[in-house]
């Protein structure tokens, strides 16, 4: 018997990250870096981040104990995506602004 599991408050597209349905631009991932990389609870998440409501990221947690392997994934891009950017040269502009201090 086959049983399929829904997540309330995440959206899923095929090849696409889960997100949350209310604020598209949150990915589960994001959520999920909170509890791995400051072992946040939901509530300490929410204190954290007002905008999230606790039904939001208790959705985003169910959703990564059950697809693991798929958000450590999706995590693990995002962090060589950032390694590679910041390894790239930097234009005059960044020079100038981080040699006055400003970034």
């Amino acid at each position: 018997m086959l049983t399929v599991t829904n997540y309330p408050h995440i959206r899923k597209i095929d090849d696409q990250p889960a997100h949350l349905e209310r604020l598209p631009r949150i990915q589960v991932a994001h959520i999920v870096m909170d509890y791995l990389s400051h072992g946040w609870s939901v509530d300490e998440m929410c204190r954290q981040h007002p905008y999230l409501k606790p039904s939001e990221a208790y959705s985003a947690m169910g959703y990564y104990f059950d697809h693991q392997e798929e958000v450590d994934q999706q995590i693990q891009e995002q962090w060589q995506s950032i390694q590679e950017a910041d390894s790239q040269p930097k234009s005059p502009f960044y020079s100038r602004l981080r040699s006055r201090g400003i970034l």
